[in-house]
């Protein structure tokens, strides 16, 4: 256990006593459930998230599920990087994101935002008379 593990519970002991409550033990309940398909339940307590895998798995009664239980949830609204067609544009970016995720966009998204402006483009266009005399 070691000196360090023994003052963090002698502390965790006397943390308990002053407040006058006991620390609550972690539990396990099994559930025997008739089921007709394969799904399993993956949760990052870390990341906030829960998976639910399985064949014939919809989004919405999964989430009307979680709902049920009175915690606040939404379906989860990031997904790689590399499968948005663009991850930079603002409404993808989030900095809250998981790394290398970024929030889900549709594909069908209007780029407004581009990083070369106009005058640029248009200073050195064949149809500027002066681009020449520019460079």
């Amino acid at each position: 256990m070691g000196i360090q593990g023994t003052l963090e519970y002698l502390s965790d002991v006397l943390s308990s006593a002053k407040k006058g409550k006991k620390k609550k033990q972690m539990q396990t309940v099994a559930v025997k459930i008739r089921m007709d398909c394969a799904k399993s339940v993956d949760v990052d307590l870390k990341q906030q998230k829960a998976t639910v895998t399985g064949y014939n798995v919809e989004a919405k009664k999964v989430l009307k599920a979680a709902q049920s239980t009175k915690k606040k949830c939404e379906l989860w609204p990031y997904v790689p990087y590399n499968l948005v067609a663009h991850p930079y544009i603002s409404q993808a970016y989030d900095k809250k994101a998981p790394p290398n995720m970024v929030r889900k966009v549709a594909d069908t998204s209007n780029i407004t935002e581009t990083a070369v402006d106009d005058r640029y483009i248009v200073m050195f266009s064949d149809d500027n008379p002066n681009a020449c005399s520019v460079m």
